[in-house]
Order: structure tokens, then C-alpha cells, then sequence
């Protein structure tokens, strides 16, 4: 069998890598979009690195867009196979999915009128929507589901097993065994591992033990702060920009999980008599939808909120929350003046509704911004985690007067550590490891502690890098 890396290869974004057995079966692990404003990379989500319609099949570990985003693009382009998911995965694609055509949609035809009046403007890259609502709906057909723990085959000679991974809903690492040549090879994939310990979800579980491993490095160079800090942060920036200031918090977050976690957060605040009493804003539409599946799906939540529920039915909402839909009211918040938290996506703010917030509000000396996870460097979300004194919205380079805070605890992104003890077990089996879905000097950093606790080989391939195992 073969592996060949076909994204997120030495960076964190569009997720996909293809495996092709003996026999000519060929199975697409995750299929992502590419999120950056890399050069290098901007054609990337227009083509592939194999032909989509020999494709045999496609396992996707969870519904983020750069894991799942360019799924709709493969069956644009020729895929007719079956995608393999966990059921909650396969129920925020469907929001997912839909939420990024549109977006793509409607960021072409904003392009088309601004060039119509200026020639130069070029702040969204692609002259056509990558795909189409129609795509989605033809994408969806293809889903098959399945539950954690459950050996599923996909081939005669090869079986899945789906296992919670902690890191959004329906996240999964994925482990298959594959008959080959009279022997048994034990490959798995471990998507984007989660965090111990963290509200909502329950706690990644680790993978069975792996001959071969692709393994995510996104925190690979770093430990995360603790809870108890985290709360205690939160808290001191929300009173320095809404009270002390009077100006307004935005928060660049994810639509699903991201923002449904800090929530909770100001939810338990305001159960404790903590939070200050000024209006938050959900101002996202997926978000919304996104919070009713979570409802949808208790299998995949931890003790500590099963328990919460017992004591307030609503672990999503309290009195001064909003989720706010109408395209109307989100751009009245653009021009109030009035104190508030405005949660929205996405989180590298390189799309949706957060970035016309920065727009009217990153040169405002009273507001802040806060970057909760991580953030690919060329996106205006990663520009201001590396303190940027200017960042380039809708074609026009606005100040950052804004205070820029951070907080990598949100992060549903297992740390340095956390990865390294979820790999614990695979110590003894393991004969190699790649490491995707990473900046290369955190990958560099991380490959240093895992030879340093004994693995024996770990490697990181290059886009289209194809191995022989």
C-alpha cells in the first residue's frame, strides 16, 4: 500500500491524504479546505493531487472545514464513492457545507461589484464559488453514518473503526485494518485530537494500537493555559473592554464547537453572578443551527455538563445572550456604539460575519479583539496574533488600535503534551509516525519530544510526498 500527503502537509489547513492499496482501492482520508492566503498554495482548492473520480471512497474524521470543506469540490469533479463519517459529523456537514457555499456565493458576487468599481480590488481570491449549494446537495446523498465503536468495513480486506476524539462533535480519530499480502497492517489517523479535561465533550479517547500513524501537530511547540486561568483571563477582558472602556469584544470564533464552548463559559459566568451585565451577540446563522445539533447529540457529551443540565436546562443560553440570524441586525452592530461582546465567525476571520466587524472596528482604540485558538499566519486573524500593526479587510488596509489578546486555551487543539500522552500507547507498535496539519517549526518541535520519549521514527512529508509502506 501506498500513502501520499495531498494537504495540510507541513501546514495547518486542507486536510487530505490518500491511501491506495494493492489492489488499486483508493481511500481519501478527510478532504479539507485550504484556509491561508499562502501564494504558494493559492490554487490549491482548485485542484487535486489525484483524479476525484478514482476515488473509491472517503473516511472523514470530522465536520471542519479544513477537514471537510472540499468534499463538495471532489464530488463536483467526479467523486461517486461512499463518505464514511461518525452521525454527528455527518449532521454539521450538512450545515457546514451549505454555510460555505453560500459564503463563497456571496463573496463572489461582493468581488464582481467591487471590481466592477475598482480593478485592483483582489482581497477574495476566486473568480467562481468553489462549489455551489447544488454541489452540497448532491455531496449529502453520498453520507454514510456510523456510530463510536463499531468496526465497519469498506472493503473486503479493510475495516474502519470510528473513536471519539474529543475535539468538536462527532470528532473521531480513525483506525483501519488492512489485509494485505497474507499480514495485517494497523494504520490509523488520528484527525484533530482534542483536549482532557475541557467543557461540553467528553475526553479523547486513545487510538488501538497503530503500526503506521498520521498524527495532527497543530500545538506541537506549546502547553496551553489551565482552566482555572482561563476563566479567571476571560474575565479580566471582558470588565477591561466593556466596563472600564465601554467598547465592544469581538471574538473571530468557529461556528461549531469553538463558540458553543465559550458560551457555555459566559453561561456558567452568569449563573455565578460574574459576568457583567451587558449584551453578548452570537452573530452567526451556522452557529445558531450549530448549537441545535449539539442538543441533538448527548452521546457525545462529557459528565460535567450531563450534570450541568440537571441545574439549568439551557446550558446555551441566559438573560443578555442573542443569536442574532438577519444579515440587518449584524450590520446594526457594526455601527452601535453601545458596550457588548460580539462572537462570530470564522475564527481566522478570513470569512463570515467577523470580518465586517474588524472592518468598522480594529482601528477603535476602546474595542478589543480576541484570538481563541489557532490562526494560519497569512489570515487577518493570524496577522494579528502576530501583532500587525495594519491588516488588509475587503481591499483597504485598516490601523489595528484595537487591543489584540489571546487565549490558546480555547483551542480544541490538543497541546505538546496532551498529544504526546494520547500517542502514549502507541510507544511499543508504532513503526513510524507522520506529522501533519502543522507549521513545520512546531512540527520540527514536537518530532524532538516524541524521538526524545522513545518513538522510534517520525517523519514529516511534504505536499505530495507519496511513501511506500
Amino acid at each position: 500500500m501506498k500513502i501520499k500527503f495531498c494537504g495540510a502537509a507541513r501546514e495547518v489547513t486542507g486536510s487530505c491524504h490518500l491511501i491506495t492499496l494493492e489492489d488499486g482501492f483508493k481511500i481519501l482520508l478527510d478532504c479539507g479546505l485550504y484556509q491561508g492566503a499562502d501564494k504558494n498554495l493559492e490554487d490549491f482548492n482548485a485542484q487535486w493531487l489525484f483524479d476525484p473520480a478514482e476515488i473509491d471512497c472517503l473516511v472523514l474524521s470530522h465536520a471542519h472545514i479544513d477537514h471537510a470543506g472540499r468534499i463538495p469540490k471532489l464530488v463536483k469533479d467526479g467523486f461517486k464513492g461512499t463518505i464514511h463519517s461518525t452521525h454527528a459529523t455527518r449532521s454539521l456537514c450538512s450545515l457546514m457545507l451549505l454555510d460555505s457555499a453560500m459564503i463563497q456565493e456571496r463573496e463572489v458576487d461582493y468581488k464582481r461589484k467591487r471590481q466592477s468599481k475598482n480593478h485592483h480590488f483582489d482581497d477574495i481570491a476566486y473568480e467562481e464559488p468553489i462549489y455551489t449549494r447544488e454541489d452540497v446537495h448532491n455531496t449529502m446523498e453520498l453520507f454514510t453514518s456510523y456510530t463510536y465503536e463499531k468496526w465497519f468495513k469498506i472493503h473486503p480486506q479493510v475495516e474502519v473503526l470510528f473513536r471519539d476524539a474529543g475535539h468538536i462533535l462527532g470528532s473521531a480519530s480513525i483506525s483501519l485494518k488492512i489485509q494485505e499480502k497474507g499480514k495485517m497492517i494497523h494504520f490509523g489517523f488520528t484527525g484533530d485530537v482534542g483536549r482532557p479535561h475541557r467543557p461540553i465533550l467528553r475526553d479523547p479517547l486513545p487510538m488501538p494500537e497503530m503500526d503506521y500513524i498520521i498524527c495532527e501537530s497543530t500545538y506541537g511547540d506549546r502547553v496551553h493555559e489551565a482552566l482555572p486561568a482561563e476563566t479567571t483571563h476571560l474575565l479580566n477582558i471582558i470588565r477591561h473592554t466593556c466596563v472600564e472602556k465601554g467598547g465592544k469584544l469581538l471574538i473571530p470564533a468557529f461556528s461549531v464547537g469553538r463558540t458553543q464552548e465559550i458560551v457555555y463559559l459566559l453561561d456558567q459566568m452568569a449563573n455565578q453572578d460574574l459576568l457583567p451585565r451587558i449584551p453578548v451577540f452570537v452573530d452567526s446563522p451556522l452557529a445558531v443551527n450549530a448549537t441545535t445539533i449539539f442538543g441533538s447529540h448527548p452521546e457525545c457529551f462529557d459528565e460535567e455538563l450531563s450534570e450541568y443540565l440537571s441545574i439549568d436546562e439551557n446550558p446555551f443560553g441566559f438573560n443578555g445572550l442573542r443569536y442574532v440570524r438577519k444579515t440587518e441586525d449584524s450590520k446594526k452592530l457594526n455601527y452601535s456604539t453601545e458596550a457588548c461582546i460580539v462572537i462570530a465567525s470564522s475564527g481566522m476571520a478570513n470569512a463570515g460575519r467577523i470580518k465586517h466587524h474588524l472592518f468598522h472596528g480594529i482601528d477603535d482604540p476602546k474595542n478589543t479583539v480576541l484570538i481563541v485558538g489557532y490562526a494560519a499566519p497569512y489570515t487577518p486573524a493570524g496577522r494579528l496574533r502576530d501583532g500587525a500593526k495594519e491588516i488588509k479587510l475587503f481591499g483597504e488596509f485598516k490601523e489595528v488600535r484595537a487591543d489584540i489578546e489571546i487565549m490558546d486555551s480555547f483551542s480544541a487543539h490538543a497541546d505538546k503534551l496532551e498529544l504526546a500522552d494520547f500517542l502514549r500507547n502507541q510507544k511499543d507498535s508504532a513503526k513510524k509516525i507522520f506529522l501533519v496539519h502543522g507549521d513545520y517549526e512546531a512540527q520540527i518541535a514536537f518530532r524532538g519530544l516524541l524521538l526524545g520519549v522513545g518513538f522510534a521514527d517520525v517523519e514529516i512529508p511534504e505536499l505530495g510526498q507519496e511513501i511506500e509502506l
